[in-house]
Parts: structure tokens; C-alpha cells; sequence
């Protein structure tokens, strides 16, 4: 039984450019499946196909429980979708914002305001809820439209590097009303650029490249890929590289890397505390004095460079998929753009129909 979220074999291309190359992804209903990919591998598009924002030119897809190329309408009715960029109104007030998408989605009223206060109140705009929104910061407009995914409290949700833009102190606020949501049975597909994001959300992670899933686990799973632990050491004095690559090496389950701009050697081990501090009497014995050392396992960034070749970029899609231009849309793909993730009108499956400003939680116009 396919799980909330469903693909299998999507391919999508843009010109001569395969933004998807047969991507297959299963995400169990009430848990999150983090999206991990290098700039252009596939991540957005993935998400514009499966919210109907993309038609793919081959392969399946089912989101909850309805296929997304047969009746896109029933799925749009059943997710809610927060974009790379926010998607607000600019001249509505925040409150006024937030009441316009529960009466798109045919809330009374009454409930529509109600909905509206309590989600002023969660993401800490109520002080800001009657200013126009074009006097907003990028994090306000960014918090605010986190809010307007969420009004009809949809089953499935799609968040697309949600918390670009934000401060730790709001990133830490968004992840606690995920992890409620997640508790209260949503189902959540999440791209990020944060890799401690997918560490502290992500029940799964499917790492992508250049249109493909290339591998798929628990953090702890992908992590145990890239090898076990490592030894890190920074070293005081840098004429003692040498001597301390030499004492690492006589440790270590593989080659020994160094940073020259930390003086940081690091080395594959495997022994655990009991090694670390053999390898610490031993350099005192040697007399090399270090500033740091540590032993720690690796992180989702290793799994990342393992994987990809190269560590994670912080910043949106480019390469194939587009480097993000604003609202207009992304570039890239071949000299074809691709609708972008705020664009203000689209077409979901080539019919010419409206669809919703994506990053606003299904605010669908039929």
C-alpha cells in the first residue's frame, strides 16, 4: 500500500535538460521525508510535480490517496504547499492575508478569523497582524506564509526550504510547529539546504543528484555510509603537522585530511573514547602541543560530500532546475525557464486552468 506520498519514475525535462530522471519516493502517512540534494538536482521540481504545479512527463504519483495526473483538483483540496519564495499579498494586511485563504478555501467567517488569530499568535506576528504586508520583513513575509500553508490543517504537506531567511530563533519555532503537526498525523515532504534541519526533522531522508534518488535511510543509516567515527585535532604549532599526521596515521582506518586554514588534521578511527585518549598520550609524548581535539561521527554534510562529491550550497536551486530569479521565476534548464515556485499565474497540467500562488498553502482558484 503506497504510503501518503507516492512517485514512481517521474521524469520531467526542459529542453535538452532531465530535471528528473525516474525519481521514486514513498513517505508513510504522519512522518516527514526530508529531500536532500546539491543546487539543480531535481528537489523543487520534484515538489511542483507532485503538488500539480509541473506536469512530468512520465512516471506515477498519488498523494493522499489521489493520483496527481487524474485529478489534480482533488489533490490540491487535500495539501498545502509553502515555496522556495513567500507568496503573500502585499497590500493585505497580515490578518487580512491569512482570512482571504480560509475564505478561498470556503471557511465561514467566523472560523476564517479564528484561524487567522491562532496562527498570528503561533508564529508570533500578532503585533504585526493589521500592517500591510509589503511593510513586512523578509522573515515576517516568510513566517507569514508558513501560516497561510497551514489554515485548513491539510493532511499532506509540502514545505520547499521552508526556513530560508529565518533566524535560529524562528527556524527553532518553525521546527517545533512541525513537529506538531507531524504528531497530529501530517504528512510532510520537506526540502532543505539545512542539514541539521533533516537531522532534527526527518524520520527519512532520500538524497538526490542530477534528477535521481541515490540513496535512502535514517540519518543514522546514511550516516553509518560514509564510515564511522573520526578523530579531529587542531594542531598549535603548524611546523608539527608532519609529526602529528604521522602519530594519526598510526591510529587511523584511512587517509588523514588536513585544513590549513584551521591547522584541523581529521582521520577515520574506530575505538571510540578508549582511542581518543590513547591518541592524546601519545602526542603528549611527542611533546606536540594541539588546541582541540575531538571524536565525533559523521554528519549529514560527510554523507553529502560521500554522495554528491561536494558539500551542500545554502542557497536556492540552480543548474538544472534554475538558479532562483525572484518572483518572476526560475532560470536555467536549458534557456527554459520553469515556472517559478511565487509565480502569480500558472498552468498545473497544460490545460491553461489557474492554479494557486505556490508558497500559500493551496490557495487554488477554480
Amino acid at each position: 500500500m503506497p504510503g501518503a506520498i507516492y512517485a514512481e519514475g517521474l521524469v520531467k525535462t526542459f529542453g535538452e535538460v532531465r530535471a528528473l530522471d525516474g525519481v521514486d519516493l514513498d513517505v508513510p502517512q504522519g512522518t516527514v521525508l526530508g529531500l536532500l540534494g546539491p543546487n539543480g538536482a531535481g528537489k523543487t521540481t520534484a515538489v511542483r510535480c507532485l503538488t500539480t504545479l509541473l506536469r512530468p512527463d512520465a512516471g506515477r504519483a498519488v498523494v493522499a490517496g489521489v493520483d496527481v495526473l487524474r485529478h489534480p483538483d482533488e489533490v490540491r483540496r487535500s495539501i498545502g504547499l509553502s515555496g522556495q519564495f513567500a507568496a503573500v499579498d502585499e497590500y493585505l494586511t497580515g490578518r487580512e492575508n491569512l482570512r482571504m485563504v480560509g475564505r478561498l478555501y470556503q471557511m465561514g467567517g467566523r472560523e476564517a478569523k479564528a484561524r487567522a488569530d491562532e496562527l498570528l499568535d503561533r508564529f508570533h506576528l500578532a503585533d504585526a497582524a493589521d500592517r500591510i504586508t509589503k511593510t513586512y520583513s523578509g522573515g515576517m513575509r516568510r513566517r507569514l506564509d508558513l501560516a497561510a500553508a497551514l489554515v485548513v490543517r491539510p493532511p499532506v504537506m509540502f514545505m520547499d526550504e521552508p526556513t530560508t531567511g529565518l533566524d535560529p530563533r524562528n527556524r527553532q519555532q518553525l521546527w517545533d510547529v512541525i513537529q506538531e503537526l507531524v504528531a497530529g498525523g501530517t504528512t510532510l515532504l520537506l526540502t532543505t539546504q539545512y542539514l541539521e534541519e533533516a537531522d532534527h526533522l526527518a524520520h527519512d531522508i532520500a538524497v538526490v543528484d542530477h534528477g535521481r534518488v541515490i540513496a535512502r535511510g535514517t540519518s543514522d543509516q546514511l550516516k553509518a555510509r560514509t564510515g564511522g567515527e573520526r578523530v579531529e585535532v587542531v594542531v598549535h604549532d603548524r611546523e608539527r603537522i608532519g609529526e602529528a599526521r604521522a602519530v594519526l596515521a598510526g591510529f587511523g582506518e584511512g587517509g588523514t585530511t588536513y585544513e590549513e586554514h584551521t591547522r584541523k588534521l581529521t582521520v577515520p578511527v574506530s575505538g571510540g573514547a578508549r582511542l581518543l585518549a590513547e591518541v592524546i598520550r601519545e602526542l603528549d609524548a611527542r611533546g606536540i602541543e594541539i588546541d582541540d581535539i575531538a571524536l565525533r561521527r559523521p554528519t549529514l554534510d560527510d554523507v553529502f560530500i560521500s554522495l554528491t562529491g561536494h558539500a551542500a550550497a545554502l542557497n536556492g536551486e540552480g543548474g538544472a532546475n534554475g538558479a532562483s530569479g525572484g518572483s518572476g521565476g526560475s532560470g536555467g534548464n536549458g534557456g527554459k525557464a520553469e515556472a517559478g515556485a511565487d509565480d502569480r499565474t500558472r498552468t498545473a497540467d497544460g490545460t491553461g486552468a489557474p492554479v494557486p500562488d505556490a508558497g500559500t498553502g493551496g490557495k487554488w482558484s477554480q
